[in-house]
């Protein structure tokens, strides 16, 4: 089924394996990720993850064939959404949020597909939304986490730039704010005052701004421990490039500092 473009939503096709079957969904952002992506659900497949949640694809446009139908399909996945339009990781985010918002989920956990993060955890971040929990961040250095292999130039940014302004920002101690891996309650992404679906977000804008507006705006949050792992040899799986990806960071948490993501109500 194809979905036009419609106010902060991008147009997009989805194909759906199964309805609804869970009050939770997974929403996994992914563009030409390869084996990493089904490296990551044979895992989720191997720990049960779809009896606690519903496992979503949201694709950028991926060419490299990790998102063919019989793969997904063995591996649990309940609906494959490709975005056909601009923006990179805020559009997938927007388009999978809305989609979610729509099939009337009651939360929604997001993890990169990249094989990194500890998809086994999913339950636990369920657990939080159902205390009452909304905003619930995945942090791999408070107790219990674990850091695997982190590069040290990501290590001193997360550490020393990127998780203190987003704490000054939000008014509450974030530890690993770069982490993609996090839950929302619907009741705060529905929030008018909160609006994630605007074109503003277009790369990583979103995850900086729902960091931060939950507790502006007197929601309950918290972090959880999880595992994040980087390949001991090779590339480094990401999507920021060093220079040009990292100073848009820094503009996106100065802008977010300030407040110019607000929604104008």
């Amino acid at each position: 089924m194809i979905y036009n473009r419609q106010a902060g939503v991008p147009r997009f096709e989805c194909t759906e394996y199964e309805g609804k079957t869970k009050e939770y969904v997974v929403l996994i952002p992914i563009i030409n990720e390869g084996d990493r992506i089904h490296k990551e659900l044979f895992r989720a497949l191997k720990h049960n993850v779809s009896d606690y949640a519903d496992i979503v694809i949201c694709d950028g446009g991926s060419t490299d064939g990790c998102t063919e139908e019989c793969k997904l399909r063995k591996l649990n996945v309940n609906a494959l959404l490709v975005k056909e339009d601009v923006g990179k990781q805020g559009a997938q985010l927007r388009m999978g949020i809305w989609w979610a918002l729509e099939r009337g989920y009651r939360g929604i956990i997001t993890i990169d597909g990249n094989n990194k993060d500890s998809i086994e955890d999913i339950p636990n971040f369920i657990e939080k939304l159902r205390e009452g929990y909304d905003f619930v961040q995945g942090s791999r250095f408070i107790r219990g986490g674990k850091a695997i292999n982190t590069p040290f130039i990501r290590y001193l940014s997360v550490r020393l730039i990127h998780a203190p302004i987003i704490s000054l920002t939000a008014k509450y101690k974030f530890t690993d704010t770069t982490n993609a891996y996090r839950a929302y309650s619907s009741r705060y992404l529905k929030d008018e005052r909160v609006q994630p679906m605007r074109d503003i977000f277009m790369t990583y804008e979103l995850l900086a701004y729902l960091s931060v507006r939950a507790t502006q705006l007197g929601y309950k949050v918290c972090e959880i421990p999880v595992t994040r792992a980087y390949p001991r040899k090779g590339k480094t799986p990401t999507k920021i490039s060093f220079i040009k990806g990292n100073s848009e960071l820094f503009t996106i948490l100065l802008k977010n500092l300030f407040g110019a993501y607000h929604p104008q109500v």
